[in-house]
């Protein structure tokens, strides 16, 4: 079944792109500086434009902002209050968020198997478009969840784990696809949470990680680097 295959090879991207940040974990700043931009990017890119097309017959643009916002102040209080997020050390309290953090990601490549899977549903024509978009950021997806977890305090082994669980999601989501239809008014507000927790980990974690310990200014070239790719393939689809 072509969703499925597609599906695999998005999981093929997702563990591809995690291996080149567990390989070369020696330059975690500036692979912390791209995934920066990658989740900008994907947020402002890909997730913003999607919620807005498909929330065009169900919900105003206020709404679509609201569950942004509801995402990136849900993920704050996450953040701050309950997973008490800080300054000090505390391995066992930076562990959960870096599994947090790393859990939302594969949440969210759940739903890029979910999105192929619809897309195929709809035609195969856009169901090709969609999964192209995948795979090119589930790439990025892959570095992102193993940067998460090793800057916060993980090892290696506990960012495998986390990235097999990731590369797994969209085919998992894929599947799910074959059994049930999420309906497009749903799906946009499912987004549109995620472009606000997106924003908040670029904005609150990633950047000022990559920065704060190599304040050059190739890191930040780095950070434009990720977005600005996010961007080229998001038009080229």
């Amino acid at each position: 079944m072509p969703v499925l295959g597609i599906a695999f090879l998005a999981s093929v991207a997702t563990f591809i792109g995690g291996s080149f940040a567990l390989r070369f974990r020696d330059r975690l700043h500036l692979i912390l500086g791209f995934s920066a931009g990658a989740v900008a990017g994907v947020a402002l890119f890909d997730l913003l434009p999607e919620a807005m097309s498909l929330s065009e017959p169900y919900h105003s643009a206020a709404t679509i902002a609201l569950f942004i916002a509801l995402g990136f102040f849900g993920y704050l209080v996450l953040d701050r209050l309950i997973l008490l997020h800080s300054h000090t050390e505390d391995d066992e309290m930076t562990a959960v968020r870096g599994s947090f953090g790393a859990s939302m990601l594969a949440a969210h490549s759940l739903l890029d198997g979910i999105a192929i899977g619809i897309g195929f549903q709809a035609s195969t024509a856009l169901g090709v478009i969609v999964a192209l978009a995948v795979l090119t950021h589930d790439f990025s997806d892959g570095i992102n969840t193993v940067n998460l977890v090793l800057r916060n305090g993980g090892n290696w082994q506990q960012a495998l784990r986390w990235l097999a669980a990731d590369a797994a999601a969209p085919l998992v989501g894929a599947a799910s696809t074959l059994f049930f239809r999420l309906p497009e008014s749903v799906l946009s507000l499912v987004l549109a949470v995620f472009v606000g927790t997106f924003l908040y980990l670029s904005a609150s974690d990633l950047i000022p990680e990559s920065h704060h310990q190599h304040p050059r200014a190739f890191t930040t070239v780095m950070t434009l680097l990720g977005a600005l790719l996010i961007y080229v393939v998001v038009q080229m689809v």
